[in-house]
């Protein structure tokens, strides 16, 4: 699969990306051996493979839900850079 410089630019262009005529150039280069590789791996025979989502199967990898006591509020109010001693002082959005 060739990918040329023109079509590089012309999906540059749809996402607004201005690009120099080197940078056009080496991203066909990278692209071009990417879709390669990819036609590569199509070559294998993977039939009788099962899709997954995952690489290894995981069922429920959640830990168990235990109340456990929370960070003192003084700890936590020392890791911001401004607080009033009940909350983290923030700017006011409106």
């Amino acid at each position: 699969m060739k990918i040329t410089p023109q079509e590089i630019s012309h999906v540059a262009d749809l996402a607004r990306l201005h690009m120099s005529r080197e940078e056009l150039e080496a991203m066909a280069l990278q692209l071009d051996d990417i879709l390669n590789y990819v036609a590569k791996l199509n070559e294998l025979d993977t039939e009788s493979v099962t899709p997954t989502t995952h690489a290894i199967s995981i069922t429920n990898a959640f830990r168990e839900d235990v109340v456990k006591p929370s960070l003192p509020r003084d700890k936590a109010l020392a890791n911001g850079p401004k607080q009033n001693g009940e909350a983290f002082v923030v700017p006011r959005v409106i």
